[in-house]
């Protein structure tokens, strides 16, 4: 018993390795620029999120993926989770030993994406993300409006199920047509808004009235999830004003 306590750390990294089994498959088509069909199985990019169609990088993405592996084969990692809630394989995709999952998000093509928690590769894609911003193109773009400067993510209450935002500028910021996002495809748009100079506003999860001080994300139960989540805030232009990682790395 002594010796398999002080064996738990290896026999655990020993177990994931043997549980994230690879093998070669030929791609026939990509969907779109986080899922694949090959060999006859719908797969499901791990880590990531990419735009859906008729966003911004929506094509580039795509694009990607079928320049780099249509009609050839790749070899596939299968996470720890197997299949997603519609039945798609979820899996890490490397051609030619590169992880193609980590290079969209590299070239600002799509963002980390963990629903069911990080796994090994988790930080990985967090430093991808980073090296994007800084790259600052694509998804990573900055906002070049004046008050993008000027919000910041005061708070988030996850039991709650709200977020504030604080204008910390001595004048008035237009934040109709802005969004926000989390790490997946659940956006709230601003309606006709302006926050005021040293002013906050809660977005709250839920339905109700908006008023001056709040307002609300109609049409969803809950968005920020307990195990961690990101969260993105955009301009009326789709460009980046700030992002937050509310997951605690391991």
């Amino acid at each position: 018993m002594l010796l398999v306590i002080i064996n738990y750390p290896i026999a655990d990294r020993l177990l994931r390795n043997f549980l994230l089994e690879r093998q070669q498959v030929f791609v026939e088509e990509v969907i779109d620029g986080d899922t694949i069909e090959a060999d006859g199985m719908r797969i499901r990019l791990l880590g990531i999120n990419s735009p859906e169609r008729g966003e911004p990088f929506y094509e580039e993405a795509k694009s990607f993926l079928e320049k780099e592996i249509l009609n050839k084969s790749v070899e596939i990692q299968l996470g720890i989770e197997r299949k997603d809630k519609y039945g798609r394989v979820l899996a890490y995709v490397f051609y030619h030993g590169k992880n193609l999952n980590l290079e969209l998000v590299k070239r600002g093509l799509a963002n980390p994406y963990f629903p069911s928690g990080q796994d090994p590769s988790y930080g990985d894609f967090v430093r991808a993300w980073e090296e994007c911003l800084s790259s600052n193109f694509n998804l990573c773009e900055r906002s070049s409006n004046i008050c993008s400067n000027c919000i910041l993510l005061k708070n988030i209450n996850y039991d709650e199920q709200e977020a504030v935002l604080y204008n910390e500028c001595n004048f008035d910021c237009e934040l109709t047509g802005w969004q926000i996002k989390d790490e997946g495809r659940k956006k709230f748009f601003f309606p006709k808004f302006v926050l005021s100079a040293k002013s906050s506003v809660r977005i709250v999860v839920g339905n109700g009235e908006n008023n001056e001080g709040t307002l609300f994300w109609n049409g969803e139960k809950y968005v920020w999830t307990k195990g961690g989540d990101s969260f993105f805030l955009r301009d009326d232009k789709g460009k980046l004003v700030l992002w937050k990682n509310l997951r605690t790395q391991t």
